[in-house]
């Protein structure tokens, strides 16, 4: 492990290659699992704001579930996360060419929205848990990312090189170039 000013860095970012294979996993990380994408108080205020923005990109069982829950729910566990449809996939996923994608990042995309996305998603498969001195910032195993793991082993890509942007979006420039100095080889 890193410690890098408040956040310990596993080293399985570094340890681990991964890029996503969207079209071989069909975005399953969006529609499989027991809840939603953990949200923070910021992003539920965004989504708060901006759905009617959002809506355009959603499909109509994810705007009805919104409009019966509001924009996040809390998890077994007390957590903010996304709703979902059905049990199963995040209100936000619409679908093209059978691949799950986000109806955020897509009015992002479409220069609707400042808020590319939660950072939750945009991070995956990196999950942070918070403590009260640091943040604890883990990669997450999950088979339904197989393909994910070959794709990367192939590329020689690390989980960190893979997430740079998200990483960079959620503690800054100058804490990525940190960890790349701790674990670039000379």
């Amino acid at each position: 492990m890193i410690s890098l000013d408040n956040t310990i860095i596993s080293d399985d970012l570094e340890d681990v290659c991964f890029v996503c294979d969207i079209k071989k996993c069909k975005g399953a990380c969006c529609v499989e699992g027991d809840a939603g994408a953990p949200l923070d108080a910021e992003e539920i205020s965004i989504l708060e704001n901006e759905i009617e923005v959002i809506k355009p990109y959603m499909t109509a069982e994810g705007i009805a579930v919104v409009e019966q829950t509001g924009v996040f729910v809390l998890d077994d566990w007390g957590n903010m996360v996304t709703p979902l449809v059905n049990h199963r996939e995040c209100v936000y996923v619409y679908f093209e060419n059978e691949i799950a994608l986000c109806a955020i990042e897509k009015a992002w995309e479409h220069k609707k929205l400042k808020f590319q996305k939660p950072i939750s998603c945009h991070l995956y498969p990196v999950r942070i848990h918070h403590y009260n001195d640091f943040d604890a910032v883990n990669y997450h195993r999950w088979h339904i990312c197989e393909k994910a793991l070959v794709n990367g082993k192939r590329l020689n890509i690390k989980v960190y090189e893979f997430l740079k942007q998200p990483l960079i979006r959620k503690y800054g420039q100058k804490w990525y170039k940190n960890l790349e100095n701790c674990w670039k080889k000379p």
